[in-house]
């Protein structure tokens, strides 16, 4: 795929160890557990649904110590894997409104700038489109800049140069130019942020051309495709959940990316095909406990890259369930799940045995009022009906 977008990533390097960090205020939840050498959770015990994404029981610090790796949130994951690519290439850089010496406004960067300094890491004015058309121009330059968007519905003030610059100059210049920037942030729909804080946009950025867009949802997968981003030469989107900072996961001591146009195979399954991405990936989870109770084998891909599509993996489990079935937190209407829906049904429509089902957000904007806004969004209890009803 590296020929749709421009040059392929670079080669792996020394890993750097970062300090502990304070954790941000959010609730801290577990990842689905499974081992570090390898991606695929085969656990399969049931539980009761909740509406919340999955909290596990803590782990007993004898048996935990003993285990290889180190337990990390996933802020501090990504933050991770920003140190060691700075301390790997001195040409990484970071733009950002309070980036620098406060941290970020998630605590992503915190402690970079006194390492670092106030070049590399920089702080911005309120001002989008000129400090992404800074990071353009830098890569343009031979500069790596990761722009961190506050919030990502803040960077829609920042479309044309997203758009116009950091997606097509490598065209537009008959490839004298690659734009190696990361674009990276908070989004979704996190606990009573209003409206204009709780935007899911991943379907604006989706159909830019030259933009490569992934979406973390680990410890492990956000460091992982962090480096990746970083490294790659073409413009990569990285999606975070606002609700998914404090998440925590054991990731290996030992340098790994992840790659950024491959899915995940989260748990094997004969039944039904669920995709997902980003947070709906715990609800999804958290809907398979019941299904395996009620007798149902729900095989779970996290798609991870929004763009382009691991056709390979979704395909290939298309062909052993013969049945799909779409969980995002993007708006329905022209959203991931419509792309990916149209690509299912271009190149495996003769594998399907029913009609492809997507549960998607309310096309509405999201309400304050709490009981209003979970409405809004996709929630496990109905992850279970849909998947009894496909499977009749």
């Amino acid at each position: 795929m590296a020929a749709s977008f421009g040059v392929s990533s670079a080669a792996a390097a020394n890993a750097v160890k970062s300090p502990a960090l304070s954790p941000p205020s959010l609730p801290v939840i577990r990842s689905e557990a499974r081992p570090i050498s390898c991606r695929v959770n085969k656990s399969r015990k049931a539980g009761k649904i909740t509406t919340k994404a999955v909290a596990a029981q803590a782990e007993n610090p004898a048996s935990a110590a003993s285990k290889p790796g180190h337990e990390v949130l996933l802020f501090e994951a990504l933050r991770e894997g920003l140190e060691e690519e700075m301390e790997r290439d001195p040409r990484v850089c970071i733009f950002g409104e309070d980036v620098g010496h406060y941290g970020g406004s998630y605590k992503v960067s915190k402690g970079l700038a006194d390492k670092y300094g106030d070049l590399r890491v920089l702080d911005t004015p309120i001002a989008e489109n000129s400090f992404i058309g800074m990071a353009v121009g830098a890569a343009m330059t031979g500069l790596r800049p990761v722009v961190e968007g506050m919030n990502m519905g803040f960077l829609l003030l920042a479309f044309n140069q997203i758009s116009d610059n950091c997606g097509m100059l490598h065209y537009t210049s008959g490839g004298q130019f690659t734009i190696p920037t990361v674009i990276r942030g908070p989004g979704g729909v996190g606990r009573q942020l209003g409206a204009e804080h709780s935007q899911r946009l991943e379907s604006y950025f989706q159909s830019i051309p030259g933009i490569q867009m992934v979406a973390c949802s680990t410890p492990y997968n956000a460091k992982g495709l962090m480096k990746a981003a970083i490294r790659s030469e073409n413009p990569v989107v990285l999606f975070e959940h606002v609700l998914l900072y404090n998440l925590k996961e054991r990731i290996p001591d030992e340098e790994y990316v992840v790659s950024l146009e491959e899915a995940e195979m989260v748990r094997p399954g004969e039944h039904v095909t669920i995709l997902t991405y980003s947070r709906m990936r715990y609800h999804v989870m958290q809907a398979a406990k019941t299904l395996v109770n009620k007798g149902y084998d729900p095989e779970v891909i996290d798609i991870r890259s929004l763009k382009p599509f691991d056709l390979y993996t979704i395909g290939n489990s298309i062909k052993k369930t013969h049945k799909v079935l779409i969980v995002e937190e993007c708006m329905r209407t022209g959203g991931i799940g419509a792309s990916l829906t149209a690509a299912i049904n271009e190149n495996f429509n003769d594998y399907l045995d029913a009609p492809i089902v997507c549960l998607s957000s309310q096309d509405v904007p999201t309400p304050y009022a709490g009981t209003l806004e979970e409405v809004t969004v996709v929630q496990p209890g109905q992850i279970v009906t849909a998947v009894e009803q496909l499977c009749r």
